[in-house]
């Protein structure tokens, strides 16, 4: 099977259930949107919600998708900066117990997190601190070469080496060098490019460099509508036909409606299971995880929308970007008798 590699912020997510969109307000936090955030102000939400309940698992978006994959039974790798702390060795275990080769650099800073305030309609605001996440450069992604502060774990100049596809979390996006490095690179080794676009706040900031970056060197965007819209100014089904023509393969992703692919000639509307939502942290990636890994597979199209919708509706019955393990063996066991 293909190998799948993928590069963003390596966060601890710190989920927390709220009970109405007026503390949202308090916290001056806009409803759905990613907030960047010093340690700070990360310390003074968690403080204000200090008695609330919280759950924590290893996160940010790319992670969870490769994560995601590696459960299905894909041969995945991973590269982003932790730090030498509690937190980021969590966050390497919970990448090797699901098979994920981590090309992770290390660093004397705090590794990073998201505080994640869950509102009762599941919709997710996050404030981020990138902490040691923020390090990760281009020059992490070159052959070796001396550095102080940090030290790739593996062989740096043979990262991309085989792999077949290479996956970017937009949030990275405003790391513009990094970002053009990357593919650069993904596509001198003949990888095939994925991008998750970020909040559509981070879309509307760097809307040109993504508009760039996804005509030159970018196969597949995925988009919710929200994230869609920021990019190209229109609504959902015609922001999809607008990526189509800048990419091999668009999908937007509608919510509760389902999502949509295009590619070419060829278009699907994709539909939701049935489920019982409770928190849609992580759907997203997990949607990625499971189109990415029926492409990897050579499924069709539609098929491979199914395995997103399949994945992203299971995910989203859980409180935070992870499903227990006995979820997983029943998704596997689901998809043999498919």
């Amino acid at each position: 099977m293909k190998k799948i590699l993928g590069m963003g912020n390596a966060l601890v997510d710190i989920m927390i259930p709220i009970e109405s969109d007026n503390i949202l307000d308090f916290l001056a936090l806009p409803k759905g949107s990613m907030q960047l955030v010093d340690i700070e102000r990360s310390n003074s939400v968690l403080s204000a919600l200090k008695d609330y309940q919280k759950s924590h698992s290893a996160g940010g978006s790319a992670a969870n998708t490769i994560h995601g994959l590696a459960m299905l039974g894909a041969q995945a790798g991973y590269i982003g900066v932790v730090g030498e702390d509690e937190l980021g060795g969590y966050f390497v275990r919970d990448l090797i117990k699901a098979g994920v080769d981590p090309h992770m650099i290390h660093s004397s800073r705090e590794t990073g997190r998201a505080v994640a305030l869950v509102t009762p309609d599941s919709e997710r605001t996050f404030a981020t601190f990138l902490g040691a996440a923020i390090e990760l450069s281009a020059e992490h992604l070159e052959p070796i070469g001396t550095n102080d502060e940090l030290q790739m774990t593996s062989d740096k100049s043979s990262i991309f080496k085989g792999y077949s596809y290479f996956h970017i979390e937009g949030y990275l996006v405003q790391n513009h060098e990094l970002i053009q490095r990357a593919v650069e690179l993904a596509q001198e080794h003949g990888l095939i490019v994925s991008i998750d676009m970020a909040s559509y706040n981070v879309v509307e900031a760097n809307r040109d460099f993504l508009l760039s970056i996804i005509t030159e060197y970018v196969d597949i965007v995925f988009a919710n509508e929200d994230e869609a819209r920021a990019l190209t100014g229109l609504e959902p089904e015609e922001a999809l036909i607008e990526l189509s023509k800048l990419c091999e393969i668009a999908v937007v992703k509608t919510g509760s409606s389902g999502s949509m692919i295009k590619s070419h000639h060829d278009q699907y509307n994709i539909g939701v299971i049935d489920v019982t939502p409770i928190d849609t942290t992580g759907a997203g990636d997990l949607y990625a995880a499971g189109f990415l890994f029926g492409l990897a597979q050579g499924h069709p199209l539609r098929a491979c929308g199914e395995l997103g919708a399949l994945l992203a509706g299971n995910v989203i019955e859980f409180m935070g970007s992870k499903m227990p393990d006995d979820r997983w063996t029943q998704i596997r066991a689901g998809m043999k008798q498919g």
